[in-house]
């Protein structure tokens, strides 16, 4: 038997569609415009006239050729820091998750606060001090730390390590310590236990934190602007993409190509991971 729906359900379904009608309908405008040519676009940008495959091919040679934008080599930026950023926040996170949670003291109270507490600090507080920081240290070690890949990774480091071990903590109280015990009986060492019987538990929410982590970096804007700049050789696809559009203040058949080109992945990679996300969320943040 079907419920019926109350007034104030009907109301609520009807804001939800509402909310979400306005967060898709500037990506349904950049999807539809990459169809088009910059002409039809400034005479009607919520039109669908002029649509045509042709045009689609032509401004994605244009894009992904074009000099100015370098995608292939923004992409790859992108890719690197991404990647090495989220399996370095995978096993250095898991590690301090788990030793946070298994060593009741006051020190590890206080470092899973610490960590709680930066989860609320707004980027735009630190961003000075941090640019800042990162120049001082890389002139005391002889290195650059800005535009360069080693100095990013480490930044994202640091502001995704908040999250993961939040999420991680959650998951591992679930954990019965009785099978780290009887691992320890068994002669395994710490290292040995961790590796052969908590990483391999950790699969669900290390995967959601992954994603989540992963969403974040590939789209952030902000901090590869800061570090590594607009006219450095390092650029990922964000930079890029804000660099180009400079480059083509009129051309939005191009702007937009670019701009679906760089958002591309991470809707592909949320679309076949959304039920990851949604699990290890409950199994680890709720329950932490």
């Amino acid at each position: 038997m079907v419920k019926k729906l109350t007034p104030l359900g009907i109301l609520i379904r009807y804001i939800f569609l509402i909310i979400a009608i306005y967060v898709l309908f500037p990506f349904a405008l950049v999807v539809i415009n990459v169809f088009r040519s910059a002409n039809d676009i400034v005479a009607n940008p919520v039109s669908v006239s002029g649509m045509s495959l042709t045009k689609l091919h032509n401004n994605l040679v244009s894009v992904i050729n074009n000099s100015n934008f370098s995608f292939w080599s923004a992409f790859m930026t992108s890719a690197v820091v991404t990647i090495v950023s989220l399996v370095l926040l995978a096993l250095f996170g898991g590690m301090a998750a788990w030793v946070i949670c298994r060593n009741k003291t006051k020190w590890s109270t206080f470092i899973y606060m610490t960590f709680i507490a930066s989860m609320i600090i707004p980027f735009q507080v630190v961003m000075l001090p941090l640019i800042s920081t990162f120049r001082d240290v890389g002139k005391f070690l002889g290195i650059s730390m800005l535009q360069s890949f080693p100095g990013i990774i480490f930044a994202y480091l640091g502001f995704g390590g908040a999250m993961t071990v939040f999420i991680l903590t959650g998951f591992i109280k679930t954990v019965p310590f009785e099978l780290e015990e009887a691992a320890s009986i068994d002669g395994c060492s710490p290292e040995r236990t961790y590796f052969n019987i908590i990483l391999p538990l950790l699969k669900p929410p290390v995967v959601t934190v992954t994603i989540l982590n992963g969403m974040w970096i590939w789209n952030d804007y902000l901090l590869p602007s800061l570090m590594l700049g607009h006219n450095g050789k390092v650029k990922t696809l964000p930079v890029a993409v804000q660099a180009f559009v400079g480059s083509y203040v009129k051309q939005w058949d191009l702007i937009l190509t670019a701009a679906l080109l760089a958002i591309i992945p991470m809707i592909i990679l949320f679309l076949f991971a959304q039920k990851q996300i949604m699990g290890g969320l409950v199994d680890g943040a709720i329950k932490s």
